[in-house]
């Protein structure tokens, strides 16, 4: 037997198996979801191994059709054949494995595809796209949604965000298996990456979104002008110095004002977008793989199938609001390589009112953090550390070090926190604050015995009655304003009797010593905030 056949790993066996699990179980339609370099392809073709029906890989992008014919080749050892279905190319009858370009798959097409084959795998690279209105009609006409379809539809993401905001839940029916950037950066199985947060000048306050993430002409607009080009040059001259660096732009436009800011400085650059002629796009690929020019500005063509190791510095000179987008970009530098220590990610941060992503917010850490050059997964380990031991501790916005929130949580005394405002203005009672999650009370319903009231904000609720009132661990009613639910519950108190509703006042003697009122308060603290 040939030793070419890639060797799984562990999260790639349990992907296999996850996938095998819920066909078994009757699932159709799944999705397995890795960040980029995970080695998705591996995974299929490992299941295109095991498949006894013929299998059909649908892609996106020219790219991808040749690395998925030459991973499957590598993975059947030759047993099978393996053809690519786009353009001038058709597929032999002969084939186990077709590699289709979905967008060459017009109806009388796919048509001819299907006849006198019987596809039992189809496997959807870059699912993400699949609720896209011609996607969906390849989907159909394939059958995939029959309820007589005996095969298995199976998507490959880094991300089941889109950009228009349509869920993958209207294609397929579970995600079977996920593993996260940061988990399989911890595990070593991709580059540790370090982050620098560049302030520029550009406003964005007055661009508008679209569906996830901004309106493009306009975002083009802000961001592409001069100073801000210069800024982001200068900032790639000087921090990835020596490193193969991939730079995203908004347009095509703003791709070669960037480029040619980088040149303007002595810096190598070329440029790749859709709309270049294919062989322009490959000369452009290649002279950046073999070191010609250092830095590729690109235009939405790399966030996918776009497979070189050696990059190790991603600049995000586009601003984006869509997690999903930001992952992908960030995970064309993710890949080992020899002699590759980490991945630098620059994010140029322009004026917004809305959030923007960044490689803490990838990495579940504040998204204003300032990491200065750190790596991503210290700062999570340090925040999680922070969450633990300070629960409840909340930031303002502003780009913080990582120094400089741990001394603020080092400070941070929940009993200190002032009750709401409009709550102390309502009320003459001894209420505390819970923060964000609402405010607590004690009271003595008789002497010696301590009850307590909490007043929360019902996790996952915007609308409608999302005040909670508890008393004693039990609930009592539900509000839309919590000054309405403070309000209720005083008028309560009052009808137990004048003894309790003294001992809901701050200068209760039942509150003296100190200690023990802190004490009861710092309790529900841990209790409800720490959850």
């Amino acid at each position: 037997m040939s030793t070419s056949t890639p060797t799984l790993r562990p999260y790639q066996r349990e992907a296999i198996d996850a996938v095998l699990a819920a066909r078994r179980s009757g699932t159709r339609r799944m999705v397995v979801c890795l960040p980029t370099g995970a080695g998705k392809t591996v995974i299929f073709s490992h299941l295109a191994r095991l498949a006894r029906r013929q299998v059909l890989v649908l892609a996106h992008r020219e790219e991808l059709l040749g690395q998925a014919r030459e991973k499957l080749e590598r993975a059947l050892e030759g047993l099978h054949v393996v053809a690519v279905e786009q353009g001038a190319q058709r597929a032999s009858s002969e084939a186990k494995v077709l590699v289709c370009s979905i967008r060459s798959l017009h109806e009388k097409r796919l048509a001819k595809v299907i006849e006198n084959r019987d596809f039992g795998l189809v496997v959807y690279d870059e699912c993400h796209h699949a609720a896209a209105d011609d996607n969906l009609r390849v989907l159909r006409q394939l059958g995939a949604f029959d309820d007589r379809w005996t095969g298995t539809l199976l998507g490959f993401t880094a991300t089941t965000e889109r950009g228009d905001g349509k869920g993958l839940d209207t294609v397929f029916e579970k995600i079977v298996y996920s593993r996260s950037l940061p988990e399989m950066v911890e595990d070593g199985y991709l580059s540790r990456l370090r982050g620098y947060r560049i302030s520029t000048a550009a406003d964005l306050t007055r661009v508008s979104g679209s569906g996830l993430d901004f309106d493009e002409e306009q975002l083009a607009e802000a961001v592409d002008i001069e100073e801000r080009n210069a800024l982001v040059a200068r900032s790639i001259q000087e921090l990835a110095r020596d490193r193969r660096t991939i730079a995203f732009c908004v347009t095509v436009n703003h791709a070669r004002n960037l480029a040619r800011s980088l040149n303007l400085l002595g810096v190598p650059a070329g440029v790749v977008h859709g709309m270049m002629p294919s062989d322009v796009r490959a000369a452009a690929l290649r002279d950046f793989r073999e070191g010609r020019t250092h830095v590729l500005t690109n235009v939405a063509v790399l966030t996918e199938g776009f497979d070189d190791p050696g990059v190790s510095c991603i600049a995000m000179a586009r601003p984006t609001r869509n997690e999903g987008l930001y992952a992908q970009c960030v995970g064309r530098g993710t890949r080992l390589a020899p002699d590759k220590k980490d991945c630098l990610v620059l994010d140029f941060v322009d004026l917004s009112a809305l959030s923007l992503c960044s490689l803490p917010s990838l990495f579940g850490t504040p998204r204003d953090l300032d990491l200065r050059g750190d790596d991503a997964s210290v700062a999570r380990r340090v925040w999680q550390q922070i969450m633990l031991d300070h629960p409840g501790f909340e930031l303002e916005a502003g780009a913080l070090t990582l120094s400089e929130i741990q001394e603020r949580a080092a400070s941070f005394n929940p009993l200190g926190l002032d009750t709401d405002l409009e709550v102390r203005a309502i009320s003459g009672n001894a209420w505390f604050s819970l923060g964000r999650h609402g405010v607590g009370l004690h009271f003595e319903r008789r002497p010696g015995r301590a009850s307590e009231v909490v007043v929360l904000k019902r996790p996952g609720r915007a609308r409608g009655k999302v005040w909670e009132v508890s008393l004693d661990g039990r609930v009592m009613d539900r509000f839309s304003r919590m000054e309405d639910a403070v309000q209720a519950v005083d008028y309560e108190i009052t009808r137990m009797g004048r003894a309790t509703a003294a001992s809901a006042r701050p200068d209760a003697s039942w509150r003296f010593p100190v200690a023990r009122a802190e004490e009861l308060r710092l309790a529900v603290w841990k209790r409800v905030v720490g959850r």
